[in-house]
């Protein structure tokens, strides 16, 4: 029964990242229904999973435990992953459900290892014993998140986008929301354990520290950045089917024909569309239709960034953006830099895979680190395309100087390959994360769903109905300065975290020894 807990346990976690509910009126209309992060049911998750590790025989079993429940979590989390290997890519059934698992066992290896240390440490009180336990929780969420490429999709700190543990997201980013959510659990576990064994004042401390977590962040000081003017935008949603998307006779027409109208006909400052929305090289094109776009965009008031793939065999190909706008001698230009494994590079030994499914990929090139903002009309925009707004470590290197340090922040993402929802509203509480990490907007392009604007304080402004071809015009407001998080983080990369984490571990192992 203890195994069947945990799974359920980790199924919450997995839903605490974006439970569905209802959007305001001003958003219903359209039928958005939008996944929300629930910061309680995390913690509650996460709570089990640190009561039961306390009664574990041994370190081998605490693992285990840490295992099962960290794996139901990862599957559940992204799931989505069976629909663009089964549902696109023509894996069998079992096959994509066995790779989804194998993943998700694999990276919950992790946080195995984590439960494994804190059952080890065997700390009593359990205010230092929960401490214990959220630094190997932090430095497993850094591996998964940062070794080997990186996976870091549905880190606990995503369920803190709203509740108490907000207000510390400008201050210490996902990984210090992911510590203080970890500690914060495991506080409650072990002293709800300290009451059911009487030890009343091991109890009192538990609530003593749980209250002050929750009430601490709410108290810090948000930051106080300037605007940077106002810019009207218009983002684009072809809502080209995923199986037909690179297919020329129906898709690739569907892709030139739609956005070419609407580049044509946009009277936006400022109009983005998703990733590949042109799904072809610029010299396989028809003829004139590159030329066209240039010269569209060569004279007036009107720009435009648009995601098409570039090079050549001989030099490479890139998952690109580029920036049409007046007066400049040549396209501006963004490759992307964090190359998505099986999709957009294959690892080695892995070919026989990625030959099992009818899925266009290869090796694309990286692109550098970090490459130069679009600025138009007083806007410094920073794009990043599909999963790179995961990696706040890598959008930070914009930030070391406020006065090259971008003002928007832009992703363009193709999500179809993942279903109707669940891969949707997670990327969506991801972009909002980020905002509220650097103070900035996030303008979010995609060619399914959740087209968006997410204002620099994580709310969602406008939104357009996914899964229907629309162009979506708001106006966002730009922002300047620099939050505590990202002027260290810009600095030092995530190496404050893991410095935290390694130091609460050798301070937990020194009291074990005594």
């Amino acid at each position: 029964m203890s195994w069947l807990v945990l799974l359920l346990a980790g199924a919450l976690q997995a839903a605490s990242l974006a439970w569905p509910v209802a959007m305001p009126q001003a958003l219903a209309w359209a039928g958005w229904v939008q996944g929300e992060p629930l910061w309680w049911g995390q913690g509650l998750a996460l709570a089990t999973l640190a009561g039961s590790l306390r009664s574990a025989a041994c370190w081998r079993l605490a693992a285990l435990r840490g295992w099962i429940f960290a794996t139901s979590w990862l599957a559940c989390t992204f799931g989505w992953l069976f629909t663009s290997m089964h549902t696109y890519g023509g894996l069998a059934t079992p096959l994509a459900v066995l790779a989804v698992l194998a993943l998700a066992g694999l990276l919950a290896l992790y946080y195995a290892a984590a439960c494994g240390v804190f059952r080890h440490l065997t700390l009593k009180h359990p205010v230092w014993a929960a401490l214990a336990f959220a630094a190997p929780w932090l430095l497993a969420e850094m591996a998964r998140g940062m070794l080997l490429t990186g996976f870091g999709w549905g880190a606990i700190g995503y369920a803190h986008l709203v509740g108490p543990l907000a207000g510390l997201i400008p201050w210490a980013g996902l990984y210090g929301v992911s510590f203080v959510a970890a500690w914060l659990a495991a506080v409650l576990a072990l002293g709800l354990l300290a009451v059911l064994a009487g030890r009343w004042r091991n109890a009192l401390d538990a609530g003593a520290v749980l209250l002050l977590l929750m009430l601490m962040p709410p108290m810090l000081p948000q930051p106080q950045g300037g605007s940077a003017g106002t810019l009207d935008v218009t983002l684009l949603q072809g809502n080209i089917p995923q199986n037909e998307k690179f297919d020329s006779q129906t898709g690739v027409l569907k892709a030139l024909q739609w956005y070419g109208a609407q580049l044509r006909q946009s009277t936006s400052p400022l109009v983005i569309t998703p990733e590949t929305a042109l799904p072809l090289l610029p010299g396989q094109l028809p003829p004139g239709y590159w030329q066209a776009l240039q010269q569209r965009f060569a004279k007036g008031d009107q720009a435009a960034l648009v995601g098409v793939p570039l090079g050549s065999y001989a030099e490479g190909y890139t998952n690109s953006v580029v920036g049409f706008k007046p007066a400049q001698s040549s396209p501006w230009r963004y490759d992307k830099h964090h190359l998505v494994p099986f999709g957009e590079f294959i690892p080695p030994l892995f070919r026989w895979f990625t030959d099992l499914m009818a899925i266009p990929l290869g090796d694309f090139t990286r692109g550098a680190l970090p490459q130069p903002t679009f600025d138009w009309q007083g806007q410094r925009l920073a794009a990043t395309i599909c999963y790179e707004n995961l990696f706040s470590e890598e959008l930070a290197r914009q930030f070391l100087m406020d006065a090259k340090a971008p003002t928007m922040l832009v992703n363009v993402s193709n999500l179809g390959w993942f279903g109707d929802r669940l891969a949707m509203d997670q990327h969506l509480q991801i972009a909002r994360l980020r905002t509220l990490e650097f103070d900035r907007p996030f303008l979010l392009a995609t060619n399914t769903g959740r087209t968006a604007i997410v204002d620099h304080r994580g709310r969602v402004t406008h939104a357009a109905t996914p899964h229907t071809a629309v162009a979506l015009n708001g106006t966002v407001e730009g922002r300047t300065g620099i939050t505590p998080y990202a002027w260290w983080l810009a600095r030092w990369g995530q190496w404050p975290m893991a410095v935290l984490a390694l130091l609460v571990l050798a301070w937990a192992w020194t009291v074990r020894k005594r």
